[in-house]
């Protein structure tokens, strides 16, 4: 037998010709998601628990040996295939917690495939290729009737139990490392997939029954003043909670060749109360997650969304706390209410009723639901109706036109974009982003219409990131620096407006000075911040959040699009490496340098504990 006779059978063993495939994949998941890695790194970490699979494959299968391989080959595939797709949006490493939004896949295909890079589908080309050869090709198919052998076992008896002790030795000292993209890097991404369906949570235990409001209270450092600023500036009146889907703070005040692009919201935070370092605290749950936070003060579960984990427990909330002070509860969301599980979701926050689809209709839709005009124009009818009870009332309102992958029909558009910003999804982002503020104006001059305008507070801010630092081109992040004068970092991403709106003020009494304040602030601020201001106390409840009107210092601890151990404090965000000692502090400005602290960090940590453990605690809801 020649020498190239003798590496073409060395390479026709099954179990040679799927290593080589395999490490192909592997290659260019590292690439699509670990920076700065050894080239050898990717194999050492992820070749054992192929090769374990594969000698499954040999000892088991071996007289149905090809299409064995094939099937393994096609799991572990889907496996890298779903790492890099799921990280490209949010940053993390999926796992299969993520698999119960399977079934939300559907209503966010647009979104999804707006993620895949072409050359991210050349992970599949071999199994395509393969089955095409084995219908058309006699050679394929024959090469698969010999390698349906029995090789001797006792070689993969051998590698099978090398490589179990291989993947041992890479995820034994990688156990516990807080930040997942650190362990996954370290363990070899099948590895950490395995070992997270079956590791303990990184929360530490702790008794629901030490969780009071002055035990938070304490930990958080916070000291409520005897006479808190703007204590009851809203009392009695109407409360309307808007959240902007995909709404970054870089939008407010932003100029691209002449063109202003948020008008409405520029004004509006000009003649409001404007916290320009407010951030999203959401999680896998992305808008539902916000809704969750915003009106409970607690913070995102480990794993899934809020509104399934959560669901079905009796939740403290802004609903149920205004509805016991007298107000009229809904809230309003163009999309279907078992979107999310929003329908028990809502059940668990004690809505007093929700306005789904079904009251908004289909004849205006903008991505899968009907459009921010028809949710403002129907909302503010409604509104008027409901103030006309002489009851006040607490609503939130969702909109969804701006939602990714940004594709606005050109009847909606109200810009004309840059040539450099054409076909990018910066410029969809923006030119989505113009659209839904220009609808958010429509509503505020019917509501100033209507009479509901000056009798109510009004609160806006973002819900989540809308342009994922992971997904943007080369060309993408440079009109990023354009816009922020620097490199496009995290912590933008996740940086999004709130502004408050106070009520006019009664006959004789002077206006509330409009105002920008930049202590630190997170949606698990609003509900305090929010009760402040109605002058409803909430002595007697749990809340991980602060009312940043009369607390200047803050840490927010983050979950999800942070690795665990994530913070951000008044001068930037702090993410850990294996642990704090290893982790990275860069300030809001940019710039990396000291600025973590270990207290904080523990800080962190324990409030989100205190938050999981509370939770858990509570009744389910009736």
């Amino acid at each position: 037998m020649t020498t190239g006779q003798r590496w073409r059978a060395f390479f026709s063993k099954p179990f040679v010709f799927f290593t080589v495939l395999m490490a192909l994949k592997i290659y260019l998941a590292h690439f699509v998601i670990f920076e700065n890695e050894n080239a050898l790194m990717p194999l050492v970490t992820g070749l054992p628990a192929i090769w374990f699979v594969f000698c499954l494959v040999e000892l088991v299968f071996p007289k149905r040996k090809l299409g064995a391989y094939a099937i393994a080959n096609l799991l572990m595939t889907s496996v890298y295939f779903a790492v890099i797709m799921y990280y490209k949006y949010f940053g993390v490493i999926v796992t299969y917690h993520a698999l119960s939004q399977v079934n939300q896949v559907t209503e966010v295909k647009g979104s999804v495939f707006s993620l895949m890079h072409p050359y991210f589908l050349l992970i599949y080309v071999d199994i395509v290729l393969i089955f095409i050869a084995l219908i058309s090709s006699k050679k394929m198919r024959a090469w698969g009737r010999n390698a349906a052998v029995r090789e001797r076992s006792r070689y993969f008896v051998s590698i099978g139990v090398l490589s179990l002790i291989a993947c041992f030795c890479t995820v034994w000292p990688n156990r516990d490392s807080m930040n997942e993209i650190v362990q996954a890097r370290g363990m070899g991404i099948l590895n950490y997939e395995v070992y997270v369906a079956f590791a303990a949570s990184k929360d530490e235990p702790v008794d629901a029954a030490s969780i009071t409001p002055e035990s938070v209270a304490q930990l958080k450092g916070v000291q409520e003043p005897e006479v808190p600023a703007y204590w009851g500036a809203a009392e009695g009146k109407n409360v309307i909670v808007i959240q902007l889907e995909a709404f970054q703070n870089f939008l407010i005040g932003l100029d691209i060749d002449g063109q202003e692009i948020t008008p409405n919201l520029n004004k509006l935070a000009g003649e409001s109360l404007y916290f320009n370092r407010f951030f999203q605290q959401a999680g896998q749950g992305n808008t539902s997650d916000a809704e969750f936070v915003v009106n409970t003060s607690f913070l995102i579960p480990p794993n899934g969304a809020a509104s399934q984990v959560y669901a079905d427990k009796e939740l403290p909330s802004m609903p149920r706390t205004f509805g016991e002070h007298g107000y009229d509860t809904a809230t309003f969301h163009t999309n279907d209410v078992e979107f999310w599980n929003r329908k028990e979701l809502y059940k668990a926050l004690d809505w007093d009723r929700y306005y789904d689809d079904e009251f908004f209709g289909d004849e205006d839709t903008v991505m899968f639901a009907a459009s921010d005009e028809v949710l403002y124009a129907k909302t503010a009818d409604e509104l008027a109706k409901m103030q006309a009870t002489g009851k006040p009332f607490y609503t939130q309102v969702i909109s969804m036109s701006a939602h990714h992958p940004f594709n606005l029909p050109h009847r909606k558009s109200k810009m004309e974009l840059p040539e450099r910003y054409e076909d990018t999804l910066v410029g969809h982002y923006i030119e989505a982003q113009n659209y839904a503020d220009w609808a958010l104006g429509q509503f505020i001059e019917k509501l100033k219409a209507n009479g509901v305008w000056d009798n109510s507070l009004i609160v806006i801010y973002g819900d989540h990131q809308g342009l994922p630092i992971y997904s943007l081109t080369s060309d993408e992040k440079k009109l990023m620096k354009e816009i922020y004068g620097r490199e496009y970092k995290v912590q933008d991403m996740m940086n999004i407006p709130l502004i408050l709106k106070l009520p006019a003020p009664a006959p004789g009494e002077p206006a509330a000075e409009p105002k920008v304040l930049e202590q630190l602030g997170g949606q698990s601020d609003l509900f305090p911040t929010i009760a402040n201001l109605a002058g409803i106390p909430l002595n007697d409840h749990v809340v991980f959040g602060q009312d940043i009107l009369n607390q200047t210092s803050n840490v927010l601890p983050q979950r999800y699009y942070l690795p665990s151990g994530s913070f951000m404090n008044d001068e930037g965000v702090f993410v850990p490496g294996k642990g704090f000692g290893d982790g990275e502090f860069e300030s809001f400005s940019g710039e990396k340098g000291e600025g973590g602290d270990l207290q904080q960090y523990e800080q962190a940590l324990e409030l989100l504990s205190m938050s999981d453990a509370y939770v858990r605690s509570l009744p389910k809801h009736q």
